[in-house]
């Protein structure tokens, strides 16, 4: 990753790399193309085209055909992208070129993807609103006086107006999820592990995950056919090791930029310190069962959970109680997540003060008081939350609302941004702490509005969770 920051020469304009570096740039005999996306334009505050960082036709071109030829990606300004410094939604922070690809980012060129561009994050991916104090909001093309969602709201942007067919992105805290369910889009959170992290600019190593968005669960499904690994999971649930490269929790926060280049040989353990089952762990024969929790989809705004409660009543699915302690779980997740995002970020954040905005500054500063003991107390909360979800979930898919608001308008004060975006958190954590898969859907809303409808399965079941949100989403109609 880029650790020595240096001034970037102009927003939005980065010089392209030499087109005859491998994998780099457009072929050697053929000039490169980058554009300059522009800035103007009001809509609400915001300016009219905020997703792009840097844009090609393409930025970079697949190495041969694959599965996913005729596909193009916009990617999250989080990851290695070879011959361009990572930006991470904040001005003064990219450095040296990277030197090459991220694990994902390569594996979807192999696969015949051509990479669009690089797209906008919300500041160090600390938000899930979709606002970047220094680049602007992008315009939410399915409601365009609300907000987008965050912090892959760049490459959710992208995929929604048409100009990439998936959006790269990473979901912690739900990143994935909220910008996907505010545009309609389908998006997947992947099994914390899953797929490797190498060359993704952490924000907490203990949640973050690879996933993406896109306008069909076709397409959501062609890339997890070339990202992951057959689903396996053991009788407890968890993903078998496989190809996973996500590291030890206590490992990575106490070195996290030793973390962010993980080597491929590493043992491999489940967030929060659970080890994975072996491969000999058989895949369980029953198919899960679709279940519903009246009680957390009250936590989303009244016309959301009744309109998961049909859908639920409409897929047959059982009604269970999860017993989730939602508050104190939450607060246990902020905590951890603000401890590793402070280990992460801290020092570049100490050393450049002004770099960020004040709302992203605040949650850092708050980040900064966590000490480790208060860290470990809710790690060892986190482990028995996330024992007692998987535990519960084993052969079941939860069903719930995909965000607990509908998307607020770009007017909306911060308070009120924060009262939403708090309650969010509470339904979204529920897969991060746990390290389970989460996909969402665009389900019929109120007045026009989006909202999506979350299916939260098994760690490991992946693909299987696409399968049974396609289902879903041809019987709701």
């Amino acid at each position: 990753m880029a650790d020595s920051p240096a001034d970037l020469a102009a927003p939005g304009v980065e010089t392209p790399a030499d087109s005859t570096a491998p994998g780099v740039g457009t072929p050697a005999d053929s000039p490169a193309r980058f554009v300059e996306t522009p800035g103007s334009g009001e809509v609400a505050g915001g300016r009219e085209d905020a997703v792009w960082r840097m844009r090609g036709a393409p930025l970079i071109a697949a190495p041969g055909p694959g599965p996913l030829s005729g596909h193009t990606i916009a990617v999250k300004d989080l990851y290695a992208v070879a011959g361009f410094a990572i930006g991470a939604g904040v001005r003064d922070y990219p450095g040296d070129p990277e030197p090459e690809h991220a694990t994902a980012v390569a594996a979807l060129l192999a696969a015949g993807a051509d990479i669009t561009g690089i797209a906008h994050t919300d500041e160090f991916a600390y938000s899930i609103t979709g606002s970047n104090g220094t680049y602007g909001m992008p315009v939410n093309p399915a409601v365009r006086q609300r907000i987008p969602g965050g912090s892959s709201s760049g490459s959710a942007v992208a995929v929604a107006r048409g100009e990439a067919t998936i959006g790269l992105g990473t979901d912690t805290a739900g990143s994935i999820r909220v910008p996907a369910a505010y545009q309609g889009l389908w998006g997947i959170r992947t099994t914390h592990g899953r797929i490797s992290t190498r060359g993704q600019l952490p924000l907490a190593q203990s949640f973050d995950t690879v996933g993406w968005m896109t306008r069909d669960p076709q397409t959501l499904a062609a890339v997890s056919n070339c990202l992951l690994p057959p689903d396996t999971v053991s009788t407890h649930g968890a993903a078998t090791a496989g190809n996973d490269h996500a590291g030890d929790v206590a490992k990575n926060a106490a070195n996290p930029v030793a973390a962010d280049r993980i080597d491929e040989s590493t043992t491999v353990t489940v967030d929060l310190g659970a080890e994975f089952e072996t491969a000999s762990d058989a895949v369980t024969a029953e198919p899960p069962r679709l279940v519903v929790d009246t009680g957390l989809c009250e936590v989303a705004d009244p016309p959301l959970a009744a309109a998961v409660r049909i859908a639920a009543d409409t897929l047959n699915a059982a009604p269970v109680a999860l017993e989730a302690d939602l508050e104190s779980w939450f607060m246990a997740f902020r905590t951890v997540q603000a401890y590793e995002a402070w280990r992460n970020h801290g020092p570049w954040i100490t050393a450049h003060p002004g770099a960020l905005t004040p709302e992203v500054a605040q949650r850092f500063a708050y980040a900064a008081t966590i000490t480790p003991a208060a860290a470990d107390r809710s790690r060892r909360l986190l482990e028995a939350a996330a024992s007692h979800l998987r535990s519960a979930l084993t052969g079941r898919i939860l069903l719930l609302p995909s965000t607990a608001t509908f998307p607020p308008l770009r007017t909306a004060n911060p308070a009120e941004l924060e009262a939403g975006r708090t309650r969010t958190l509470h339904l979204t954590c529920l897969a991060s702490l746990a390290g389970m898969p989460a996909v969402t859907f665009p389900l019929a809303g109120t007045d026009g509005l989006p909202m999506g409808l979350c299916l939260i399965g098994a760690p490991g079941t992946d693909q299987a969770l696409i399968r049974a949100a396609h289902a879903a989403a041809d019987r709701l109609g």
